[in-house]
């Protein structure tokens, strides 16, 4: 356990329980409530409002992946019970018609993809044991991972970095998601959830979404009932790096509702300091009352031996006004550091 007075965390064979003035956050170990990785579910605590996350948790991470097709991967491809790296959930890998329409719904139909290495880290993570990291003026946690299977011609090995900075006084955490390759590819990514998804009934754990990337300079809010009615991520609310102008922010954010008393709360938002680092995004409602808030960062040619990363800030904001504050004073960032002295921003 550790304790500087105004935050601490608690330890255990399971979970690291973060609590600041001003947050509470867990992050999990293993056997998690919902997914390994990020921030577990329902545990991100406003303390000012009381309003928590709403969906499956912060910042959760998928595979390392690149565009392309893999049907030629044919049954080279096993990943049995998550287990491996099997083909993606695409639509024309699919011969069932129920199986097909998920597909559809979940990934779209015009930007196929492939797996590089997994497993998908949120389901199938092994147990880990983060560092922690405790100043005078925030505390910190380091997770890192390495990938355990590849597709057919592929190493494994590729090592995944999740840093978690709590600074002090402040409504946010600062993330960085980093990624150091032992594969070469003409496009990789790594696919997260920024800053995570959305659960709710016609509406009734939020009124509405910000994206800043859409609808001009100033960005579009987008009510709750777009969100009533199933679609697929490449139908509306995207975007594509190859297909859009780089947005001077990147900025996606979900305006909370107490769905008992319908009492309106403060905004989660999930800010990218660096806007060209965004490969592809949706925002999408699939099937079972989910909003999915998909975000893949790189997306550029990468040789074995070089590494990628993207800095964010996750938290509360009264105000989209406030984001963007926030996303001045910090953007251009796409590296986070932290040692017992401090932690830094870097490009």
């Amino acid at each position: 356990m550790h304790d500087n007075k105004w935050a601490f965390s608690n330890e255990d064979n399971h979970i690291i329980k973060i609590e600041t003035d001003k947050l509470e956050a867990v992050i999990p170990k293993k056997n998690p409530k919902h997914w390994m990785t990020g921030i577990e579910k329902g545990s991100f605590l406003d303390k000012t409002t009381g309003f928590r996350e709403i969906g499956d948790g912060l910042m959760v991470v998928d595979w390392l992946m690149e565009s392309g097709s893999d049907e030629n991967y044919g049954t080279q491809m096993i990943a049995p019970n998550g287990h491996g790296v099997g083909r993606y959930t695409w639509y024309e890998n699919e011969t069932e018609l129920e199986r097909k329409s998920y597909a559809l719904m979940a990934h779209g139909s015009n930007h196929r993809k492939r797996i590089v290495e997994g497993p998908q880290l949120c389901h199938r993570m092994k147990p880990v044991q983060p560092e922690i990291i405790c100043a005078t003026d925030f505390i910190a946690v380091k997770t890192t991972y390495q990938y355990e299977y590849a597709a057919p011609d592929r190493k494994t090995g590729s090592r995944w970095t999740q840093l978690v900075v709590f600074p002090k006084g402040e409504r946010f955490f600062v993330l960085m998601d980093k990624i150091d390759s032992v594969n070469d590819s003409k496009e990789m990514f790594l696919r997260n959830d920024t800053p995570g998804c959305i659960r709710h009934e016609k509406g009734n754990t939020f009124s509405e979404i910000y994206l800043s990337y859409l609808g001009g300079p100033k960005g579009v809010c987008i009510p709750s009932s777009e969100f009533f009615t199933s679609f697929p991520p490449d139908l509306k609310f995207g975007y594509r790096r190859d297909l859009n102008k780089t947005p001077a922010n990147f900025i996606r954010a979900y305006h909370l509702r107490d769905k008992k008393t319908g009492e309106s709360g403060p905004w989660l938002a999930g800010i990218t300091l660096e806007p060209s680092i965004v490969y592809e995004a949706w925002c999408s409602q699939r099937p079972g009352n989910i909003i999915v808030m998909i975000l893949e960062i790189h997306g550029k040619p990468v040789k074995a031996g070089e590494s990628f990363s993207a800095a964010h800030i996750v938290g509360y904001f009264d105000t989209i006004a406030d984001m963007h504050n926030i996303y001045n004073h910090y953007k251009g960032h796409t590296v986070l550091t932290a040692d017992n002295s401090d932690w830094r921003l870097a490009r």
